[in-house]
């Protein structure tokens, strides 16, 4: 990939961050039950993977996975049978 394409990801990215920290969009997103803190570690692991960060996207994307399995259980634990 060359310095151009890096660089339109690299926006790209910059873009999102900044919605996913927008106020309006994080209120949308929790209330459909998202948490927009998780989709910015998302999103900068697959931001570090296009980086050639492989570790740190595992990490990320590690993290996510956990988290999100883990809220996945309790919501359902928390639902009436």
């Amino acid at each position: 990939m060359g310095t151009r394409e890096q660089k339109e990801l690299e926006d790209l990215f910059d873009e999102l961050d900044q919605l996913l920290k927008n106020g309006d969009v994080v209120a949308d997103l929790n209330a459909r039950g998202i948490n927009a803190s998780l989709a910015i570690v998302a999103a900068e692991g697959l931001r570090a993977y296009l980086r050639g960060e492989k570790d740190r996207a595992a990490e990320d994307f590690s993290t996510v996975g956990e988290e999100i399995a883990h809220r996945a259980r309790v919501s359902k634990a928390q639902q009436p049978s």
